[in-house]
This record gives structure tokens, sequence and C-alpha cells, in this order.
């Protein structure tokens, strides 16, 4: 899961394992694999950045 900041400035949680594709245009959109669409403040290397550090949290996840 990542914290983005949608365009009313609200912060929100994506599940980073169901994103299909992101683009500038030239605001940031995020498609999900179900085809919903969320536009957020970030930019692409940013989310891309909070993606890979999730991903990271869950392989080095030790119990």
């Amino acid at each position: 899961m990542v914290e983005l900041t949608g365009m009313n400035n609200k912060s929100f949680v994506l599940n980073a394992d169901h994103i299909e594709k992101i683009e500038e245009v030239p605001e940031t959109l995020i498609t999900l694999t179900n085809g919903k669409k969320y536009i957020v403040l970030e930019t692409i290397d940013e989310v891309i950045e909070e993606v890979v550090k999730y991903k990271n949290r869950i392989v080095t996840y030790k119990l």
C-alpha cells in the first residue's frame, strides 16, 4: 500500500499491486488493473519511489 495525494489535497492509500500503468498527461494518472483511474499530485518518479519502498518492506519483512 502506498500513500498518495489526490487532486483535492487529501491523502489516500492505494494498493500498489493493482497498478497497471502510470502516465503524465500532464497530471500523474494512475490506471489500475480493474480500469479505475486516479489523478495524484505526486510525480511519476515519486509514485515509483513509494512503490519500490513498499515492495522492499515486503521482501525484507521478518517474522
